[in-house]
C-alpha cells in the first residue's frame, strides 16, 4: 500500500506516532435439553464437520474452476496520507494545516483519542454547559480476557457508544462502565495449553497457588489487547472505573453476594445431578453445552476416547420378568454405559401392556440382580415400547423418577469419564465409550440384545473440551431461583423492566416459569474461591457440617455457635471449588459501582439506565442479573434491556474460526493483507485440519486481503442495520461502501471550507436568513434529519438515524445542493446568506454524524471557524447535539414538496440529454405551464433546475404558444411540458441508427419475457415488473425517434 507524504503542502514536519434450569433429556430423548451456545469447538470430535465443510469447499472450487466467469472487481488500494506533526499522548491534534486531498482513515483517527482521555471528556465529572440534569449510566457486557473482540463485539460497541455520545452531547451526566470478564474454564484452558506447550508440565503438578501466579501473569501480559481494541473503536469508556470480575472489589461483592444469599436460605448445598465435563473434569453451565442435533448413526471421537464412536442409535435390550424368564420387558437406551447404573424399570400405570406385571421384580441383563418394575406418570407409553430403564445416577429425569420411589441412585461413571467400581472388575477403568461396546458385547452373549437402530438425537458436548457431557451425581452449591425467578418474570410483566424488542419477553417469561436452581459450583483453580468451609471436630466426629462465612474466623465462630463446641476444637477446610463465572457477571451492574460498600457512584448511577447486549444472553447474563441484582440491592439493576441481533458474514454463515470468517474490527478499520489474516489463524488454537479449512475459506472470501475502511465507516455500517429483528449479515464490501461516504463527507468539508474562506464568521443559528429558495430548502431538509435523528435516538432505532444522515449528506447536501450553488460562488460579490447556509449545513451535519463518525467528525469540525469573542466547546463530543425544536423555523414542508417536483424535472431532463447524448453540451431548457400556481412553482428554481439537469438556461414559454420545432419534449405532470433544445446540437442521421438499434435489443427482450411464463408467484411479479420497464423504455424510444425524424425533415425541406 503506497503512502503520500503531505511534506510539500507545508513546511513544518509532521509525526505521530448457563444456567441448569433447562429441562434435560433422557438418555433416549429425542428432545434437545439445552440451549443454543456460542461454542469454541475442540479439535477431534469436529472431525466430520469438518470433512463436510471441506467437501464443500472443494466442491464449489472445483465449480469455479470450471467456468469461465469475469474476474470481480477489485478493490484499489487507496494513498495513505500520514499525519506527521509531532504530538504527544494527550495533546491536542493540529489541524491549522491544509486537509489531505482525499480522505484517509490513519490521518484522520490518529492523535484524537488520547486527547479525548487526557481532557477528561468521558467522565461523568465532565462539566457541560448544556447539562440536564440528567443521568444516564450503561456498562460494557464484560468480554473475556481469554480473547479478542469480533464484528459481534464490535456491533455491541457501536451501538452503546452511539447512545452514549448522543446523551453526553445532549447534556446527560453519562457513566460507561468498562470491563471484562475473569472466564474460569477458558482462561484455566488457554493456560494449562501453555504450560504444556511450553513447559511440557500439567496444573496438577505445580501447586494451587503457582497456578494461580501463572494464570495472572498471563492476564497481564495478554489481556491488554481487549482495551486496545476498544480504544480503537473509539469507545468513549470512562477508563478510570474499569473493572476486572477478579479484582479485589469483585471478589468482595462476589464473596458478600453468597454470604447474603446463603444466610436468606437461597443457597444451599445438595447432592443433584449436573453437566460435568469429563475432560475438564468440572461441573459446567448450560450455556458451555452445545446441543448438537444427530439425524441418526454419528461417528465421533471424543476427547481421550482411543477410537470414533457411533452416537444417534438406539440399542433394544430384555430385562426378563423375575421367576418367569419367557416373559420380558424391552427398554431402548442410547447410552448402554449406563446399564450398570440401573436400579428399575418404570412404565405408565395405565398402559395395558404391563398391568398384569406390577409390582413383579425384574432381572439385570447383566449382573442378574433384581430390580423393581415401577409405575410412574411421567412415562410416555406411545414412545418405543413405553418401558424405560431409570439410571439416577446419570439422569435427571431418572434422579426424579428415583426420589419419587425411594431408589438408591448408584454411580458408574467417574469424573474422568472413566467405569468405576460398582460396575464391577470386568468394566472399572475403561473409558465410557470402550465400556458401551464391550456391555453390547456382553448382552449379546447373554442373549438380551434385541437389536439397534438408528436414532435422532441431541448429543450434548462441551463447548469447552469438545467432550460429550456426562450427567453424574454430584454434591454441589445450587441456588434457589424460583422465588426470584417470579419476581423476574413479573417485573417483565408489570412493565418495571422493559424488554426491546418485545417479542423477547415470551421467551423471558417461558424461562423463568420452568427455571430450576442453579449449580454454582466450578471444579477450577482460576476464579473466585467459594467462601463455604466443612467443620471437622478433634475426633472427626462430626457428621459431614458446611458454614459459610466472609472470612475464614467469621465462618470459624458461626460453625461454634451451630456446634455447641469452642473454635478452638473445629478445624474448618475450605471449600476447594471456585464460583461459575455468571455469578460474578451476574453482580457487575452493581458490583463495579463499590456494592457493598454505599459508594457515590453506586449511590448516583444505580441501578443503571439500560442493559445493551446481544439477544444470545439474554437468559444466561440478563436474567441473572435480574435475579440476583433485585435480590441484593432491591432494585431491578436497569430499567430497560436493548438487545440487538447475531452478526454473521456476508454470506449469512455464523462467525466461526474453523470457517475463517472470524474478523478483528482492526483488520477492517487498518485493512489486511491475506497473508497477514492466515499468519493470524497460525497463531490461533485450530489444529491443522481446522487450519486447512479456515486458511481455504480466507483465500475464497478474502483473495486481495481486507481493504482499509477505518473505524468511522465500520461504526456507521453496524449502527446501519436493524438490529432488533433478523440476523446481521455483515459483508467488507458494505463497510468499504461506507467508507467511500466518508470520503464524500471529506470533500463536501473542503468544499465548503474553500467557500468560507479565511474571513468568515458564522452567525448563531437564530440569525442564520436563507438568500435563495435553494437555502431554504437545504435549511429545512436539515431541520427534519435533526428530527429524523431526535426521533430515532428517542426510540433507539439507530438504522433510522444512520438512514436520514445518510439521504441529507448525500443525496441532499452533496448531490443537489452543493452543486447547485457552485456557479453561484462563481460570482462576487457573495451572498452572506449562502455562507451562512453552508456553515449551517457544515456545524449541524458533523454534530448529528458524531455519535456515529467520532473521528472523522472531530477532525472536520475542529476545521470550522467560530464566532469571535465566543468560547465554543472543545470538542464535538461534548458540543451540543442538535435540537429539532431549535431548527423548527427553518422547517418548510410545502417548499420541500415544491421542489421535490423540480428534481423530478431534472432527472427528465437527464434522461432526455442521455436519450440523445448530449453530454458535451448544455442545450437550452423551456417550461410551458398551463396552470399558473404550476409556473409559479418552478419560478424559484429555474437556475438550480438547468444547473442541476446538467442544461444551459431555463426559461417559461407562454401557454399560447406553439411548441417549438426541433426540440425534444416531455411531460412533467398533465399541466406542464417542458423542451429541450435539440436543432443544431444533435445530428439526427448519426443518432437516429443508434436508438433504432437499441430499440431492436429491447424488443427482442421483451419477446423472450412474454414468451416465458413463471411458476411461482414471485417469478410472475419479477417478470411484470421488467415488462413494465421495457415497454416504458421502449415507449420513449419512439418518442425520440420520432423527434429525430421531424428534426430530419426539417433539415430537408431547409432551401
Amino acid at each position: 500500500m503506497s503512502h503520500l507524504s503531505l511534506a510539500p503542502l507545508r513546511n513544518r514536519i509532521w509525526s505521530l506516532k448457563p444456567f441448569p434450569s433447562v429441562p434435560w433429556s433422557h438418555p433416549f430423548s429425542t428432545q434437545p435439553s439445552h440451549g443454543p451456545s456460542a461454542p469454541q469447538r475442540n479439535r477431534e470430535q469436529k472431525q466430520k464437520r469438518l470433512q463436510e465443510k471441506q467437501r464443500a469447499l472443494d466442491e464449489e472450487m472445483a465449480v469455479n474452476s470450471k467456468l469461465s466467469v469475469k474476474p470481480s472487481k477489485s478493490w484499489i488500494a487507496k494513498e495513505t496520507v500520514l499525519y506527521e506533526i509531532p504530538t504527544k499522548p494527550g495533546e491536542k491534534k493540529d489541524v491549522t494545516g491544509p486537509m489531505p486531498p482525499t480522505y484517509s482513515p490513519q490521518y484522520v483517527e490518529a492523535a484524537w483519542y488520547p486527547w479525548w482521555v487526557q481532557e477528561g471528556f468521558f467522565k461523568p465529572e465532565y462539566q457541560l454547559p448544556q447539562a440536564t440534569g440528567e443521568i444516564f449510566s450503561i456498562c460494557i457486557p464484560p468480554p473475556n480476557v481469554t480473547g479478542s473482540l469480533h464484528l459481534g463485539h464490535a456491533l455491541t460497541v457501536a451501538i452503546q457508544d452511539a447512545l452514549v455520545r448522543w446523551h453526553r452531547m445532549r447534556g446527560d451526566q453519562v457513566l460507561w462502565i468498562p470491563g471484562s470478564d475473569h472466564a474460569g474454564i477458558a482462561t484455566q484452558a488457554v493456560v494449562e495449553k501453555q504450560l504444556w506447550k511450553e513447559q511440557g508440565i500439567r496444573r496438577h503438578e505445580l501447586s494451587r497457588e503457582d497456578f494461580l501466579k501463572k494464570v495472572w501473569r498471563w492476564k497481564e501480559e495478554k489481556g491488554g489487547e481487549i482495551c486496545e481494541q476498544l480504544r480503537a473503536l473509539g469507545a468513549s469508556l470512562d477508563w478510570d472505573r474499569e473493572c476486572f470480575t477478579m479484582d479485589a472489589g469483585s471478589s468482595i461483592a462476589v464473596t458478600e453476594a453468597f454470604v447474603c444469599l446463603y444466610e436468606a436460605g437461597l443457597l444451599y448445598r445438595d447432592q443433584q445431578i449436573v453437566n460435568w465435563s469429563c475432560a475438564l473434569r468440572s461441573a459446567i453451565s448450560d450455556i458451555e453445552v452445545e446441543s448438537r442435533p444427530l439425524p441418526g448413526r454419528t461417528e465421533f471421537c471424543p476427547p481421550g476416547c482411543p477410537h470414533p464412536v457411533s452416537f444417534g442409535l438406539l440399542f433394544s435390550v430384555a430385562f426378563p420378568v423375575d421367576g418367569d424368564p419367557d416373559t420380558e420387558i424391552v427398554v431402548g437406551t442410547t447410552r448402554p454405559e449406563t446399564l450398570p447404573g440401573d436400579v428399575a424399570v418404570a412404565v405408565h400405570p395405565d398402559d395395558p401392556r404391563y398391568i398384569h406385571l406390577h409390582g413383579r421384580q425384574l432381572c439385570h441383563p447383566l449382573s442378574g440382580k433384581p430390580l423393581p418394575l415401577i409405575t410412574d406418570p411421567t412415562v410416555q407409553p406411545d414412545l418405543g415400547t413405553g418401558a424405560v430403564k431409570v439410571t439416577p445416577a446419570h439422569s435427571l429425569v431418572d434422579a426424579d423418577i428415583g426420589a419419587r420411589h425411594k431408589l438408591i441412585p448408584v454411580n458408574v461413571i467417574g469424573e474422568d469419564g472413566t467405569m468405576v467400581s460398582p460396575c464391577g472388575d470386568w468394566l472399572q477403568g475403561l473409558h465410557r465409550f470402550v465400556a458401551r461396546e464391550k456391555i453390547v458385547s456382553a448382552l449379546k452373549e447373554k442373549g438380551y440384545f434385541r437389536g439397534v437402530q438408528d436414532h435422532p438425537m441431541v448429543l450434548p458436548l462441551c463447548s469447552r473440551s469438545g467432550d460429550v457431557v456426562e450427567y453424574l451425581l454430584k454434591n454441589q452449591w445450587f441456588v434457589r431461583c424460583q422465588k426470584m425467578g417470579e419476581q423476574a418474570a413479573q417485573a417483565v410483566e408489570s412493565g418495571a423492566l422493559c424488554l426491546n424488542p418485545s417479542f423477547h419477553q415470551k421467551n423471558w417469561q417461558h424461562w423463568f416459569s420452568n427455571i430450576s436452581d442453579w449449580c454454582v459450583s466450578r471444579q477450577l483453580w482460576w476464579g473466585h474461591q467459594i467462601p463455604a468451609y466443612r467443620v471437622f471436630g478433634k475426633e472427626g466426629d462430626i457428621e459431614e457440617c458446611w458454614v459459610v462465612g466472609r472470612s475464614e474466623a467469621e465462618a470459624r465462630k458461626v460453625a461454634a455457635e451451630l456446634i455447641g463446641r469452642p473454635e478452638k476444637e473445629l478445624t474448618l477446610e475450605r471449600d476447594p471449588d471456585v464460583l461459575d463465572t455468571w455469578f460474578s457477571s451476574a453482580l457487575f451492574p452493581f458490583s463495579a459501582l463499590g456494592w457493598p460498600q454505599k459508594t457515590p457512584d453506586l449511590t448516583r448511577f444505580y441501578p443503571l439506565s439500560l442493559l445493551e447486549t446481544g439477544s444470545d444472553l439474554l437468559m444466561f447474563w440478563v436474567g441473572r442479573m435480574v435475579m440476583l441484582g433485585t435480590q441484593l440491592t432491591g432494585q431491578l439493576p436497569f430499567p430497560q434491556v436493548l438487545l440487538h441481533s447475531m452478526v454473521r458474514d456476508g454470506q449469512g454463515r455464523k462467525m466461526s474460526k474453523s470457517l475463517g470468517n472470524v474478523l478483528d474490527p482492526r483488520d477492517v478499520i487498518r485493512g489486511a493483507e491475506l497473508q497477514v489474516l492466515q499468519e493470524k489463524l497460525k497463531d490461533g488454537n485450530l489444529d491443522p485440519r481446522e487450519l486447512q479449512i479456515a486458511a481455504a475459506g480466507q483465500r475464497k472470501d478474502f483473495p486481495q486481503g481486507i481493504p482499509e475502511c477505518g473505524t468511522d465507516a465500520l461504526r456507521f455500517t453496524l449502527c446501519s442495520h436493524g438490529t432488533q429483528g433478523n440476523d446481521i449479515n455483515l459483508s467488507v464490501s458494505e463497510v468499504l461502501s461506507s467508507r467511500h461516504f466518508c470520503n464524500k463527507i471529506w470533500n463536501a468539508m473542503r468544499f465548503i471550507l474553500n467557500a468560507l474562506g479565511d474571513g468568515f464568521i458564522p452567525h448563531p443559528i437564530e440569525e442564520v436568513s436563507p438568500s435563495s429558495a435553494m437555502d431554504t430548502w437545504i435549511l429545512s431538509s436539515l431541520a427534519f434529519t435533526v428530527g429524523e435523528c431526535e426521533r430515532g435516538f428517542l426510540a433507539q432505532e439507530l438504522s433510522l438515524i444512520t438512514h436520514a444522515l445518510h439521504h441529507f449528506w448525500l443525496h441532499k447536501l452533496c448531490d443537489v445542493y452543493l452543486e447547485s450553488v457552485k456557479p453561484v460562488l462563481s460570482r462576487s460579490p457573495q451572498s452572506p446568506g449562502l455562507l451562512q447556509t453552508l456553515y449551517s449545513c457544515a456545524d449541524v451535519g458533523l454534530r448529528l454524524l458524531a455519535p456515529f463518525m467520532p473521528f472523522l467528525t472531530e477532525e472536520l469540525w475542529q476545521r470550522l471557524p467560530h464566532r469571535p469573542n465566543y468560547a465554543p466547546a472543545p470538542s464535538i463530543c461534548v458540543a451540543p447535539y442538535p435540537c429539532a425544536q431549535n431548527l423548527n423555523p427553518w422547517y418548510q414542508p410545502e417548499l420541500e414538496q415544491r421542489f421535490a417536483q423540480v428534481q423530478e424535472a431534472v432527472k427528465t431532463l437527464r434522461g432526455l440529454r442521455a436519450m440523445y447524448q448530449l453530454s458535451r453540451v448544455r442545450p437550452r431548457v423551456l417550461l410551458q405551464c398551463s396552470e399558473p400556481k404550476e409556473q409559479h412553482l418552478y419560478e424559484d428554481f429555474l437556475e438550480p433546475l438547468g444547473t442541476l439537469a446538467h442544461c444551459g438556461a431555463v426559461n417559461f414559454l407562454p401557454d399560447n404558444e406553439a411548441s417549438p420545432q426541433g426540440w425534444a419534449q416531455a411531460s412533467l405532470s398533465n399541466t406542464t411540458q417542458v423542451y429541450m433544445e435539440l436543432q443544431g446540437l444533435v445530428d439526427p442521421y448519426l443518432h437516429l441508427p443508434v436508438l433504432l438499434t437499441r430499440r431492436q435489443k429491447l424488443q427482442k427482450q421483451l419477446d423472450r419475457l412474454t414468451a416465458w411464463t413463471p411458476v411461482e408467484g414471485s417469478q410472475m411479479m419479477n417478470r411484470e415488473h421488467k415488462v413494465s420497464s421495457l415497454l416504458m423504455e421502449l415507449s420513449k424510444l419512439d418518442q425520440a425517434t420520432s423527434y429525430l425524424q421531424k428534426l430530419m425533415d426539417t433539415i430537408s425541406t431547409k432551401p
